[in-house]
């Protein structure tokens, strides 16, 4: 091996150089003596991972185990949130509140809510009956222990100039039925049958009220509906994998008999299916438990299982017909698995971070680590399972037998003495090749189509300036898409879409979405609540909301009373003989914690409860008031935490959803930089990094303008669009940086040849395969397939059109290569010219 120094370059260049040539060579090197071990053991490579599949997929039956713990799936997993839901748990326990209203409880435990809803133009109020009905029929069901009752107008008319805001007429309303478990195991489940009751109940009652709408919640609900989308998916996963069977296999076939190549394709994507299996397996066997947020791994393994299986088989057309079948698969490897075990490698590093501890929510986290056992068992099987189905396929393709009969194929006398019908069917292509294809895999329909029209379509002068206008227009959507980032928490957008908790919370925000939830308001210090500052800093904090206090009661109590307590003996005396003894005031013994030291009594800590007005977007002005009060916690004199029980799932939730893709996509440009040396071509990993900017900001933006809000699902399908977008652009860049042809134009035709056929492949395949997602009735598989939509769309628009076109304008230049090609002729013509001298008799045979 020897590198000549090209004039001007640098001694430091020169040894970058001969490094990336030395790792590429090394990798090269180890590739093809892996498939020439493969191609040399063969029903070992195809025996194992059988084995491994039927070991771990029998377990994974065996072990398999929902996941019933919504909460810890989908909420961060460390927040603020549920250090305050510690603190309020500490200090007013539940089990020690005997007559609180629903509003009081600061943890949802087990509950069933119902929304009476009238016919439009109807007054709910006018409908006592039927509500008093529906209420009791709930007060006398069996085992519902003691019940705490609520009740909340929704789609109120006020009384015109009312002084007092009468209410004139209601559509809907709330009643909320809270359950005593004290956290026993036993009333738990008493709980679970009283809110399965309660349900069917609701569902009993709405036949028999015709006249009102009943919209029923337990706290079971979202649970259940959240698990409903994998039992709803199931057939249309087996339709995906049929889709995608269908679709493989006749991609890979040819006219030619002996080179059609439909069950490599078939078998390619089944080797991803089992290894799948296998990964499930695994799973359950660690003491996993499914989700429903799972249901994407088959999906994501496929698009990148799929892309390794038509990049080997494109390798495999690319060799030497004259070569023995496993010479020919050791080419084939030491062509593709180069580039394939550095992307999968690159989907190991950026899921591998969104398994790690900076990841704050448990269903990502479950999610990418699934997912790197998938990728690592992906990568096995499809260099041993599928690389040993590619041997038998060589070897029938070397003793000529018929692709999918697996007969002789006839010779070509004895065809032309058959009918034509016959002679289609057996015909292994020996007419077809004409003067100008040297190679009989040319006639590949996908090849065709890409030599002999697209290429010359899309490198024309007149259609890039077409090309830059378009995607001028998709930078500008994407652009304007990533300024509408919408990062709210809604679990909605996890549930079946036809399921009755998505029902109840549609009713819910378009009747009661006036007001906050019962903000709790807790002091957990010592304060001088006599102190006139003190009192006028309360107000100033409850300024804006509506509050229910004991603190501003006792004030007006004193008012009315004329009783003086303005120091702390008075103030405490009075409140415990005179105040708390009311009947009226006697609910907010228990929101306020005395202590005794001696004779002196204490007010340790106290609670108040705080409404906020609030518009449409309910959620996401809860989160700004939480964003406003917490810091003054800290600023002022008085210490204090705020809660509600949906603040854990909205705490700090953008930040959690975007965490994992931005450490991913750290990941991958940390891995590119530090590889911008070394590996085949700087030049080439600038362009991928740009590529997969584009189209990772391209399906960002552009998913936001489709209604995606930032939930899990859609952080998984970014951080799967990064290594998707690696998949396909890295062996198309890298075949143009390395091209040696005269012009950019014919490096980048040169490569689509190459790789363009698996590149469509795969991407069709893997559209293909999301259609039947349409029709589950889930807003999960709904975001699933517009994420995937978009990535395959995007990877797609930048591989066969965007690309194509901008590197005939930009680096790398191919003039260095016209330059060593024209040298190297001179160089022949003068030895030429100089053996002609010294034979001048045998000038004719040179």
């Amino acid at each position: 091996m020897c590198f000549l120094r090209r004039p001007g370059a640098p001694a430091s260049w020169i040894w970058w150089r001969m490094l990336r040539q030395v790792l590429r060579r090394g990798l090269q090197s180890f590739c093809h003596r892996l498939g020439l071990c493969v191609s040399r053991h063969p029903v070992f490579f195809l025996t194992v991972p059988a084995v491994l599949t039927i070991t771990f997929g029998l377990s994974a039956l065996n072990r398999f185990q929902p996941e019933g713990d919504l909460e810890r799936l989908v909420a961060p997993s460390h927040s603020l949130a549920k250090i305050e839901r510690s603190l309020a748990s500490s200090l007013f326990p539940l089990d020690q509140s005997k007559s609180q209203l629903y509003s009081d409880l600061h943890t949802p435990g087990r509950y069933g809510r119902v929304i009476l809803l009238s016919p439009p133009g109807d007054n709910v109020l006018l409908q006592a009956e039927g509500i008093l009905q529906t209420h009791r029929a709930v007060l006398e069901m069996k085992d519902g222990r003691n019940s705490f009752i609520g009740h909340q107008l929704g789609g109120v008319v006020e009384v015109p100039n009312s002084k007092d805001q009468r209410v004139k007429s209601a559509r809907a309303i709330q009643i909320t039925y809270y359950l005593q478990t004290y956290g026993s195991a036993t009333q738990d489940l008493i709980g679970e049958k009283w809110e399965n009751e309660f349900c069917k109940l609701m569902r009993k009652l709405q036949e028999e009220h015709q006249d009102l709408q009943l919209y029923s919640l337990a706290s079971f609900s979202l649970w259940r509906d959240f698990h409903k989308t994998s039992i709803l998916a199931r057939s249309k996963v087996l339709v995906s994998l049929v889709l995608i069977l269908t679709t493989a296999t006749l991609s890979s076939s040819m006219k030619d008999c002996l080179r059609s190549k439909p069950f490599l394709g078939l078998l390619g994507v089944l080797t991803v299916c089992i290894s799948i299996i296998t990964a499930a397996g695994i799973f359950f066997i660690t003491d996993g438990k499914y989700n429903s947020t799972l249901l994407g791994i088959p999906f994501f393994a496929m698009g990148h299982g799929t892309k390794g299986v038509f990049e080997l088989l494109s390798g495999w057309r690319r060799t030497k017909e004259n070569l023995p079948f496993k010479d020919r698969v050791a080419d084939a490897y030491s062509d593709v698995m180069v580039t394939y075990t550095m992307t999968s490698s690159l989907y190991f590093i950026t899921f591998g971070m969104g398994a790690s501890p900076f990841t704050n929510i448990e269903a990502v986290k479950v999610f990418c680590q699934n997912m790197c056992v998938s990728i690592l068992l992906n990568y096995f099987y499809i260099f041993s399972f599928f690389g040993s189905c590619l041997v038998f396929a060589g070897q029938l393709e070397q003793n000529r037998y018929h692709s999918i009969f697996c007969c002789k194929i006839p010779s070509a006398e004895y065809l032309d003495r058959k009918p034509v019908w016959f002679q289609t069917v057996m015909s292994d292509g020996h007419q077809q090749t004409s003067h100008h294809e040297t190679s009989p895999y040319q006639h590949h329909f996908i090849q065709h189509f890409l030599r002999e029209h697209y290429n010359e379509w899309i490198t024309n002068i007149y259609v890039k300036p077409f090309v830059v206008i378009l995607y001028l227009i998709y930078a500008s959507f994407s652009f304007m898409g990533c300024l509408q980032i919408s990062d709210r928490a809604n679990i909605i957008n996890l549930l079946a879409s036809d399921s009755p908790s998505v029902s109840y919370a549609m009713v819910q925000q378009k009747y009661f979405s006036n007001y906050s939830p019962v903000i709790g308001f807790y002091i957990y210090e010592p304060l001088e609540y006599w102190n006139s500052s003190v009192q006028e800093d309360l107000r100033r904090l409850c300024s804006g909301f509506t509050a229910v206090s004991w603190v501003e009661q006792y004030y007006q109590f004193l008012k009315v009373s004329n009783i003086s307590a303005s120091n702390k003996s008075d103030f405490i005396s009075v409140l415990q003989s005179l105040f708390l003894k009311k009947p009226e005031f006697q609910h907010f013994r228990n929101d306020i914690i005395f202590s005794k030291a001696g004779d002196e009594n204490n007010i340790i800590a106290s609670r108040l409860y705080l409404v906020a007005r609030t518009s449409r977007d309910k959620q996401k002005e809860v989160i700004e008031v939480l964003e406003k009060l917490r810091p003054l916690s800290l600023s002022k004199s008085i210490r204090f935490i705020v809660f509600n029980p949906s603040f854990v799932f909205t705490d700090h939730y953008g930040l959690s959803v975007t965490v994992p893709v931005l450490i991913a996509g750290f990941g991958v440009l940390l891995m590119l930089i530090l590889t911008f040396f070394l590996v085949i071509h700087p030049l080439g990993n600038f362009w991928l990094i740009l590529s997969v900017t584009s189209i990772e900001l391209g399906v960002l933006g552009l998913m936001t303008l489709w209604n995606v809000d930032m939930d899990c699902i859609s952080i998984l399908c970014l951080i799967y669009t990064l290594n998707f977008a690696i998949d396909h652009c890295a062996p198309l860049l890298y075949t143009f940086v390395l091209a040696t042809e005269h012009t950019r134009t014919q490096c980048i035709k040169s490569s689509l040849q190459e790789h363009g056929t698996a590149i469509l492949q795969n991407v069709t395949s893997f559209l293909i395969g999301l259609v039947p997602l349409l029709f589950v009735p889930s807003n999960l598989t709904f975001t699933l397939f517009k994420c995937l939509l978009l990535t395959g769309g995007c990877t797609l628009l930048h591989c066969f059109v965007i690309l194509p076109v901008f590197l005939t304008f930009f680096p790398p230049s191919k003039k260095h290569h016209k330059k060593k090609k024209r040298a190297k002729r001179k160089e022949r013509e003068e030895i030429e010219c100089i053996e002609i001298q010294e034979n001048p008799d045998h000038v004719t045979t040179v």
